[in-house]
């Protein structure tokens, strides 16, 4: 019986490791640029059910897993590494059926590339806005006045015929 105890517990040493796990991925760009992409992944992959957000820290807690599967409680943690970001995710359980912490860092890569596809079309944008010539000195001066529209006040009473 003893010996049965000791290959219990050593089992559920190394075991336990195995299911819960920080997973440390690092991302060439600052914690600011994928902070965001952290968050689009949380709220808009209709995965995670949120448990808390804390943008000051870069930190979140979520929750992920149906019914079959269980809910597993996640969270992560964003570290500036000088030019680059750290994300550490920690997962309740990565195992053959599910992957938390790979599954994450992908929908996280996805939000990301869709945030960098998408901030150069808005500084485009930006740019040729800034970029409009403006009207020339005479052009203002010949500008037509706005022309005079009526108030409720000023406007003629309908007759009301029926």
């Amino acid at each position: 019986m003893r010996q049965l105890a000791v290959v219990v517990l050593m089992l559920l040493i190394v075991a336990v490791p195995a299911f819960a796990k920080t997973h440390k991925d690092t991302y060439p760009v600052s914690c600011s640029v994928l902070w965001p992409a952290v968050k689009d992944a949380l709220r808009n992959s209709g995965k995670y059910g949120i448990l808390g957000i804390d943008s000051n820290e870069m930190t979140a807690s979520f929750v992920i897993g149906g019914t079959l599967g269980g809910k597993r409680i996640n969270s992560v943690v964003l570290n500036s590494k000088g030019d680059s970001c750290e994300m550490q995710t920690q997962t309740a359980y990565s195992g053959l059926i599910h992957n938390d912490a790979g599954d994450f860092k992908s929908r996280v890569d996805e939000s990301l590339a869709k945030m960098k596809t998408s901030a150069p079309a808005a500084t485009t944008a930006a740019a040729k806005a800034d970029a409009k010539p403006e009207a020339k000195p005479e052009e203002k001066a010949e500008a037509k006045p706005e022309e005079k529209t009526e108030t409720k006040s000023e406007a003629k009473p309908q007759s009301q015929n029926k």
